[in-house]
């Protein structure tokens, strides 16, 4: 073994003269291992509400949309989007045409999108997923007229009641190319549509209607264009693949974006929020950890008579810095695998019985969501590890300052 690591071994589990230095290094021990596992608990709650968030919005979002880069929209009866709506990867090609237009609800009015999709947008099977409970279903033709699903800040804003048959939304847009009529109303289309069912997701979706698409053509007097395409695939099929491909035969006119480009802005929230947390949490970890520069500077205090002895017999001043260094890395890495090992323990569990509840009984989850990665483990591990070095430096140094001093004394 080592020479320097098994006497930093010794001294880390011997007993000292002076009681205080045994405190003082479980106390730094201690503030890795709560640190190591808070961070680990903490950015694996992350996890779980990335996880958790980025599941609803998947539920709506398609894999890949295909946008203008001008205009609002365009005519997709084109020869290579009706080859793309023949593709054998493709699960759903889904015509959408979506404005912003006037809803009204009983005495209620309030500025919401009309999105009108194709019939294809229904073979999504996580549709389903986004209803809130008991507040019907995802069906834009129920009893066989054109039916609405509204978004839950539309039917919070509204009061709507999906449930009373003799009520139904008004939808106003402006007419083209009529202006200054001497009848107000005349500026405007006016279309009833009844509401099925009540979806919701995060707030950026939440003000949609949707819509069947002939509906919503006859709303905005657009009988050919769209807004976008949406496209879900198959299982197994490669995304960044095909949506290079799209973009491709698409050409420079269109853009093509998967789920992460059309939700930068969730993507990058998400993101910054976990990474600011784990910088908090990391100047924690520095301060518990420097504790070990008081630690080790008084055992070197402690052991000066074993530093003159070891110099005598020939040890130099290499051997006798890398003892002490060696000593506080085993603090550090003694809490910080402890304080791993627990964390993710406290995270299986919770994972497996859901210990800690939300404590909404109208949330949409039932106990705080977690997710362990590999890569979390490995960065706590490398964030205690970098850390510990600077400190077990300082303190290295420390112990052979003086060291003829030392000996002369003795």
């Amino acid at each position: 073994m080592n020479t320097s690591l098994y006497i930093a071994r010794r001294y880390l589990f011997s007993r000292k003269s002076t009681h205080a230095i045994n405190i003082i290094s479980g106390i730094s021990m201690l503030g890795v291992f709560i640190g190591s596992a808070a961070l680990i608990i903490i950015l694996s709650g992350f996890n779980g509400f990335e996880k958790v968030i980025l599941a609803l919005y998947n539920n709506f979002s398609p894999e890949l949309k295909i946008e203008p880069v001008k205009g609002k929209t365009f005519n997709p009866d084109t020869l290579h989007f009706n080859d793309l709506r023949k593709n054998a990867s493709v699960l759903s090609f889904s015509e959408v045409l979506e404005e912003k237009a006037l809803i009204a609800y009983g005495d209620r009015k309030t500025i919401g999108i009309i999105k009108g999709v194709s019939s294809e947008f229904l073979k999504n099977p996580d549709l389903a997923k986004t209803i809130v409970p008991g507040a019907g279903s995802f069906d834009l033709h129920a009893h066989n007229h054109p039916s609405a699903v509204i978004g839950s800040i539309i039917q919070s804003t509204l009061s709507v009641n999906i449930f009373d048959q003799f009520t139904t939304l008004q939808v106003y847009s402006p007419r083209r190319n009529v202006v200054n009529s001497v009848n107000v109303m005349d500026e405007f289309i006016q279309r009833s549509i009844p509401p099925a069912g009540i979806f919701s997701i995060q707030q950026d979706f939440d003000n949609i209607v949707v819509t069947p698409l002939s509906f919503t053509r006859e709303l905005l007097e657009q009988p050919n264009e769209v807004s976008s395409l949406e496209l879900n695939f198959n299982p197994g099929t490669d995304i960044s693949q095909m949506q290079e491909e799209i973009q491709k035969k698409a050409g420079a006119g269109f853009t093509v974006k998967n789920r992460r480009e059309q939700n930068t802005a969730l993507y990058r929230i998400l993101n910054s929020e976990k990474w600011a947390v784990f910088s908090i949490l990391t100047f924690v970890l520095i301060i518990a950890i420097f504790n070990i520069v008081g630690s080790l500077t008084m055992l070197v205090m402690d052991k000066r008579k074993d530093i003159a002895i070891l110099s005598s017999l020939g040890a130099g001043k290499g051997l006798i810095q890398r003892i002490f260094f060696f000593e506080g890395m085993l603090i550090s890495w003694i809490g910080c695998i402890a304080g791993l090992v627990i964390g993710l323990i406290f995270c299986v569990v919770q994972l497996q019985y859901g210990l800690i509840k939300m404590g909404s009984a109208t949330s949409v989850l039932d106990a705080y969501p977690v997710n362990l990665k590999f890569s979390d483990v490995i960065l706590v591990f490398l964030t205690v590890s970098f850390i510990s070095v600077i400190s077990a430096g300082i303190s290295a140094r420390v112990s052979v300052q003086g060291l003829d001093e030392i000996k002369q004394d003795l």
